[in-house]
């Protein structure tokens, strides 16, 4: 009887991860604070991440990105390291609190326009429009990578 209750309160568990930002798609319109999903049709400046370890830290390059509102950015996304790594753009709160339930679920796999996952080598894209002014965060969430120095801004005006 324990192992089924401790089973279904994982279970609760993921759902609530999957249907928090950054997991799984958005209820509603999709708008968040730090924006909405791009408009492939429509221009966007496309904006280079590089994503890699050196030295004992792990870092995107650049880790700081300037936006003007209502500018859609195209970042292309590759990992030089030899790690997974992944870049998640959200509110800094948002992020904190997704780090935590990614100790929880540290496989656990993004399926959200504001996030991507790459493994070694590999390169993606994520196109976003951002809609309001303010600092927003960029993140690795993989357990201990945020904490190695794999975050970011992106400064919108």
């Amino acid at each position: 009887m324990l192992r089924h209750a401790a089973f279904a309160v994982a279970m609760l568990s993921a759902a609530t991860v999957a249907a928090s930002p950054g997991h799984g798609p958005a209820q509603g319109h999709d708008a968040r604070a730090y924006g909405e999903p791009g408009d492939p049709h429509r221009p966007a400046r496309v904006v280079q991440v590089t994503m890699r370890e050196s030295d004992g830290r792990m870092t995107f390059t650049p880790d700081r990105i300037l936006v003007r509102r209502g500018e859609q950015i195209r970042f292309v996304l590759r990992n030089r390291g030899a790690l997974d790594h992944e870049l998640v753009v959200a509110t800094l709160d948002e992020n904190l609190a997704h780090a935590k339930e990614m100790e929880k679920f540290p496989e656990m796999e993004h399926d959200d326009p504001n996030a991507k996952r790459l493994r070694p080598g590999a390169s993606g894209e994520i196109l976003w429009r951002f809609t309001r002014a303010g600092a927003f965060d960029f993140s690795c969430l993989i357990p201990g990578h945020r904490e190695a120095g794999m975050f970011g801004t992106v400064i919108v005006k």
